[in-house]
């Protein structure tokens, strides 16, 4: 658990918690407490004008189907640590076609890179930590035969590889490295240890055999993105976590809970339940209510243990964006990543306390959970919006009775789909990354696409305006009051992807932003810097043909939000999905995930001249003339 203990953190650098938050060392803190808003009428009027922004000094990027990474004149890529690199000076090296072993694969780097954060060092600019998710893994790389799992090696192999990594990183003549050997590297993987708290600790729905009080969880995998708090941890989000159970028994039923994250007998292409019977819905039920949690992570203790926090709900977690409330109170907005599910927000009961970091330790651990009602907008389609409501998911309250299946709070937060699905929230088009503006705390959430929208009981309509949602938009909204804690909001929606040259005059054209040089589809990343630009990141569709002829590979596109404006910043290599952002606190520094390069073959990346096999890699980009990135 996160003890109260000295950390050493506190040791080495000789600073208290109390005095890093004070002297304001946590890169990126400052995007968690933003300003004053920009006026409605104002914003409108900006994006209106169609003037070009002043915030992007680089010009848009053609799209590429290259093998490489693709930047504007002036920038420059490397790679900063790539899958299999050992985390020890002397630890066992990558070695291609499957050649490590499951305890080699626990020592190095995981894979298929996602979400990060920067740790700067206190009292040293050229000294951080980097916490990395590593979601899941490519089969046809990872194990030498090329296919699912065939051995409780093989899945042990699979365990090792996802999770979370923590690196040290110093910076040396304004290039920033990877220390291996440092005290501070450190693999969260698919068995650590980690302690249940919150709402759900102790319920008998997480109870198992190996662990009849439901108090401590072996492993996090299935890792997308993350958050950062302003005390300095880390929140790893729990998405796919399904798609690793299964059942040995054929006939067996599913309960409609079970149903409701879409497992399968044969499960998601993993075959982790024929091997580990952990993973068996037919010996292990409970096993699944014990995933699909925000996993809060130390990175400055490496002894520390994670613990997961349920008061923020069960379900396929994107990412956490924090904000604070205007009395001071910490806001989590989060995503649930699946065709048909919710939005929500989690408000602490405590406030913030911003002199003693120890004193926020579980602050998550108490506070209201609640989820979004969208209304139908007023249909304008090119730049519809409306209004909303947020929801109390409370026990007792409204319909979240015992009655209907909700005996506890446990129940609520357990279930917290099904109490979505109770209260009468809004079915949205794959929520993923959220982030908060630094500028006016609007709040930006990608919905990446829905081929069901339409279907299913998923009516379209409001911020979901399109059938068989190819290419997916962006949501803002803005809460009444400018405060974080408001029940109500306004929305829009900021941008529409798609493909004004395959579908020229229709909604898959996109919104009025979007022509034939920056056309994407499925947003999913998506973050600020400190100068107010919003960056989007696409795992989208690259065969670059049909439907998304001329959109390229993946990419990274960087919009103004006053202006409404968007350009495409990078392209990466063939295959991949473009995901993870975080900055040095100098903003002269970018650091951006490539993943599953090659995933249906075609790639080499990033080591083109050696074994050819594509890894993924966390790139470093930089200004060839030191200045702020995009600026």
């Amino acid at each position: 658990m996160l003890d109260e203990t000295p950390t050493d953190f506190e040791r080495i650098t000789g600073l208290s918690r109390r005095r890093f938050i004070g002297m304001g060392a946590l890169g990126g803190a400052a995007l968690f407490l933003g300003g004053g808003l920009l006026g409605r009428s104002a914003l409108a009027q900006a994006v209106s004008n169609g003037s070009d922004s002043a915030l992007m000094g680089f010009a848009n990027l053609a799209a590429s189907t290259a093998d490489a990474i693709t930047l504007p004149p002036g920038y420059v890529s490397r790679v900063l640590i790539s899958w299999g690199q050992p985390l020890a000076a002397d630890g066992p090296a990558f070695k291609p076609k499957g050649g490590n072993t499951a305890a080699e694969q626990l020592l190095q780097f995981g894979d298929n890179n996602d979400g990060m954060s920067f740790f700067p060092w206190p009292g040293d600019a050229n000294r951080a930590l980097m916490a990395i998710n590593n979601e899941y893994v490519n089969y046809p790389y990872l194990l030498a035969h090329g296919g699912l799992p065939q051995s409780a090696e093989d899945v042990l192999k699979a365990q090792s590889a996802e999770g979370v990594t923590v690196i040290e990183v110093q910076q040396k003549n304004g290039q920033w490295a990877f220390q291996p050997g440092s005290s501070y590297n450190r693999r969260v993987h698919g068995n650590t240890p980690i302690d249940v708290s919150g709402p759900a600790r102790g319920h008998d729905a997480l109870k198992t055999s190996a662990d009849p009080l439901g108090i401590q969880v072996l492993g996090t995998f299935q890792n997308c993105s993350s958050g950062q708090t302003p005390w300095g941890t880390y929140l790893t989000c729990e998405e796919n976590f399904s798609d690793c159970f299964g059942s040995t028994d054929a006939d067996l039923t599913f309960t409609p809970d079970q149903k409701r994250f879409s497992v399968k007998h044969a499960s998601a292409d993993n075959d982790w339940h024929k091997h580990d019977a952990r993973f068996d819905l037919s010996k292990n039920p409970n096993e699944l209510n014990r995933h699909g949690w925000i996993v809060e992570i130390d990175p400055f203790d490496p002894q520390s243990t994670p613990i997961k926090r349920t008061a923020l709900g069960r379900f396929k977690h994107e990412n956490a964006a924090l904000t604070t409330t205007k009395d001071g109170r910490v806001v989590v907005y989060m995503g649930d990543d699946e065709r048909g599910e919710f939005i929500y927000k989690f408000i602490t009961r405590d406030r913030l306390d911003t002199v003693d970091a120890k004193a926020n330790r579980h602050i998550l651990d108490h506070g209201t959970l609640y989820v979004a009602r969208f209304d139908d907008g007023d249909g304008n389609p090119d730049h519809p919006k409306g209004r909303g409501r947020w929801i109390a998911l409370v026990h007792g309250s409204g319909d979240l009775t015992e009655t209907n299946g909700f005996a506890s709070q446990a129940d609520v937060v357990i279930r917290a789909r099904q109490a979505g699905t109770q209260v009468g929230a809004t079915r949205m088009d794959r929520p993923e990354w959220i982030a908060v503006s630094p500028e006016d705390g609007q709040v930006y959430c990608t919905l990446t696409n829905n081929t069901k929208r339409g279907e299913d009981g998923q009516p379209v309509g409001g911020p979901n305006p399109r059938e068989n949602n190819l290419y997916g938009q962006i949501l803002r909204w803005r809460e009444t009051g400018d405060d974080a804690a408001a029940s109500t909001f306004e929305w829009d929606l900021f941008i529409v992807a798609g493909n004004p040259v395959a579908h020229p005059g229709s909604p898959n054209a996109g919104s009025h932003q979007i022509d034939a040089n920056n056309m994407f589809n499925s947003p999913d990343g998506l973050g600020f810097d400190n100068g107010g630009r919003l960056w989007v990141l696409t795992d989208g569709k690259y065969s670059n043909k049909g439907d998304y002829a001329g959109m390229g590979n993946n990419q990274m596109l960087c919009a103004d939000p006053k202006t409404g404006e968007i350009r495409r910043f990078m392209v990466g290599p063939v295959g991949c999905e473009v995901t993870g952002l975080a900055f040095s606190p100098d903003y002269r520094t970018m650091f951006v995930g490539i993943q599953h390069p090659g995933e249906e073959g075609g790639s080499t990346f990033p080591d083109h001249q050696r074994d050819g096999t594509p890894r993924s890699s966390v790139m470093v980009i930089t200004r060839e003339d030191g200045g702020v990135i995009g600026a």
